[in-house]
């Protein structure tokens, strides 16, 4: 098995390493110190008397800081080690490390200590294919200092490690060359600082160890403030408590501040998707509406902010169209990838409206929506004079950059994910069930925003009969009267691909389900074909290319599983919703710690344990979400008016919940609930 492999994070910067903290490359994985999608640091290892270093224990503090405590050489010496070492790693803006050497012999001791260090200013999204870079190193032994710095035209990164303790510095590191007394100790303070060209530089030559006090007083008050906003859960049901402050600190730590824009919005997650994603931010917003809403009109100002504006077909860009992705690495600044500014996503854009309406509805800011009424009506026009590639009212996509744009631009965006039960891919433009659902739902808030917000009912009068139109012409065309339940796409043709997947789920969530059908898809979503037990599959058991470690071709994501027990909920399905609620808490609180990005679909009569993907991204602002928003499904909670509706629908087993202090237009409101085994009284609020 590979090693196991920790990080610190904070925002968009990260650091993974090995269990000893030393940072060495892997081909396999985006290890190293990361900012911006860059890598600054690719070699720092630790040595001793020329040994490496062994883990003995680690502290993982918080999201951002971490210690190890190790001892030099092998295994074998660690009873009669005579030597520790204490690394305490931290990041916020930049990264440090505090090293301590402890002397535990009767004599006194002298020691080399030696950091090497080096950096390949390699792109994260070529880990696995490095190309040779020139870096130019500089030795500054009068401040203590290494520079490490690469150019290419405009595009300039620099790595800059400062010691506070007397060092010998050159181009592979630092030695330090130490005496111990017996019981006595050394330490030094290693500064890592990471500038892009066009930031100002700081001067790290005084006040390091002030700074880096400073700076970690700072988060902490930080994530206690983000904790103490967030909703107070009481939960009979142990571990419970413990899951939801963790999933709250993932996504305190999941918050990063573009260049182009000063608020904090939610990242995609750890390691591949430490950037602004659109689709991910907006899905987080709406998840922790309930319990972090600071984060919807961050987002919904920065995605207006670059909303498209042109035709453009190597960012797949059109007049309205929400971004996909946001990249500063090399091969976004140069066009080698269309990432710089990507909008290769066909559900962005009508999410972003539903994302207006529903922080309205709990917030109450009226301003937001007026503010962001021309972006919200580009957007609504995006879905018929752009997403309709055929004229037949369906929303589809083709990517416009064969080179390089996504092959697939809905939620299961891999390039197999859209096949038919036998496996069969079907042509271009595809339309998928779930855009069709988005974009029913976007017309009708977007209607309630005309009328009650803009000032435009006539344009508010059209959107419903549009919204209308679609929901009839969609149950006509999509659903597969053989089958009992809607097809997973139409081709370009309007022949339907007849897979059976979790896509139906969304439709639920998105109101386009006929009455008459939502019971026969709520039964598929929670059989055996669909339902793993820790929750429901991307796709099927029974068709053709199912598999269960497909991500997304039978794997089970707890995003996608909270979306769908939402729409159960919304049709009145409280017992399904509750099953699929606590097949999805299950799954995180056996695996502890950061919610999976994805687990396999096996059966879990079978594997009896959730099956981790070594592909799966771990923390996930969308997967962290989940949770919040699987609990306020549970709680059902619903704003209407001013008021908040609370209507519960508990999973067996959990006993009695609180949810204290949820935030919203209403001020703050609680929420009680229970099981049916639960016993009558409320527990005391701790």
């Amino acid at each position: 098995m590979r090693q196991e492999l920790v990080h610190v994070i904070a925002g968009n910067v990260f650091a993974i390493s090995d269990a000893e903290g030393d940072i060495e490359l892997d081909p396999q994985a985006p290890v190293g110190l990361f900012a911006f999608d860059t890598r600054f640091l690719s070699h720092w290892v630790l040595k001793i008397d020329g040994e490496r270093i062994n883990a003995l224990s680690r502290d993982d503090m918080t999201y951002f800081e971490t210690r190890f405590f190790l001892v030099p050489g092998a295994a074998s010496h660690y009873v009669d080690a005579d030597v520790s070492i204490i690394r305490h790693r931290s990041v916020h803006d930049c990264f440090h490390e505090k090293i301590t050497v402890l002397n535990h012999a009767s004599q006194p001791a002298e020691f080399t200590v030696r950091m090497e260090m080096a950096s390949d200013f390699a792109d994260i999204v070529e880990v696995g294919q490095l190309r040779e870079r020139e870096v130019q190193v500089a030795v500054d032994p009068s401040s203590n200092r290494l520079v490490l710095r690469y150019e290419r035209e405009r595009f300039a990164r620099e790595t800059t490690v400062q010691s506070t303790a007397p060092v010998e510095v050159d181009e592979g590191g630092m030695t330090f060359r130490i005496h111990l007394d017996p019981g006595g100790s050394w330490t030094t303070d290693l500064h890592v600082s990471m500038t892009i060209q066009g930031e100002a530089g700081q001067d790290l030559r005084a006040g390091l160890q002030s700074h880096q006090r400073a700076v970690r007083g700072t988060m902490n008050e930080d994530l206690a403030d983000w904790l103490d906003r967030a909703p107070h859960l009481v939960a009979e049901r142990g571990g419970l408590e413990e899951t939801y402050r963790g999933s709250l600190a993932d996504l305190a730590a999941l918050r990063y501040e573009p260049l182009a824009y000063s608020e904090r919005v939610p990242v995609g997650g750890l390691p591949w998707a430490m950037a602004l994603c659109g689709r991910d931010s907006i899905i987080t917003c709406l998840q922790t509406m309930a319990f972090t809403p600071e984060l919807a009109p961050a987002t919904l100002r920065t995605l207006a902010l670059l909303q498209g504006g042109q035709l453009d077909d190597e960012h797949d860009e059109e007049p309205g169209k929400i971004l996909a992705q946001l990249r500063y690495g090399e091969s976004a600044a140069f066009g080698e990838r269309p990432t710089a500014l990507y909008y290769g996503a066909a559900d962005t854009t009508p999410l972003f409206v539903v994302l207006l309406d529903e922080y309205e509805r709990w917030s109450g800011d009226a301003d937001l929506v007026r503010e962001l009424r021309h972006p919200a009506r580009m957007a609504l026009d995006w879905i018929d004079e752009y997403g309709d590639l055929t004229g037949d009212g369906y929303v589809r996509y083709q990517r416009r950059n064969e080179r390089g744009g996504a092959i697939n631009q809905c939620w299961k965006d891999s390039a197999d994910a859209i096949v038919d039960a036998h496996g069969r891919q079907p042509a271009f433009p595809r339309a998928t069930c779930e855009l069709q659902g988005y974009a029913y739902d976007a017309k009708r808030r977007g209607a309630r925003l005309a009328r009650e917000f803009w000032g435009d009912p006539a344009y508010a009068d059209r959107l419903e009969r549009e919204a209308a139109a679609l929901k009839d012409r969609f149950n006509r065309d999509f659903w597969l009267p053989q089958r009992d339940y809607y097809a997973l796409a139409l081709d370009p043709y309007g022949e339907p691909v007849d897979a059976l997947s979790s896509n139906i789920g969304h439709l639920l969530w998105s109101g386009i389900v006929a009455d008459d059908r939502a019971e026969a898809v709520a039964e598929h979503l929670v059989g055996s074909r669909l339902f793993s037990g820790w929750g429901v599959r991307t796709f099927a058991t029974g068709q053709r290319v199912y598999n269960p470690v497909g991500s997304h071709l039978g794997g089970v994501w707890p995003s996608d599983n909270a979306l769908i027990a939402a729409g159960l909920r919304h049709y009145r399905f409280d017992v399904q919703a509750a099953r699929i609620a606590a097949g999805i808490f299950d799954l995180a609180q056996t695996l502890r710690g950061a919610v999976p990005e994805v687990i396999a679909g096996y059966d879990r009569s079978v594997t009896k344990y959730p099956v981790q993907l070594p592909s799966a991204g771990r923390p996930q602002s969308w997967s962290s979400g989940a949770l919040l928003m699987l609990l306020g499904t549970t709680l059902g909670l619903r704003p209407t008016g001013d008021n908040l509706l609370v209507n519960p629908a508990v999973p067996g087993g959990f006993g009695r919940l609180e949810l204290l202090d949820i935030p919203g237009r209403w001020g703050h409101a609680d929420a009680y609930a229970r099981d049916r085994t639960a016993s009558p009284h409320r527990p005391r609020v701790k």
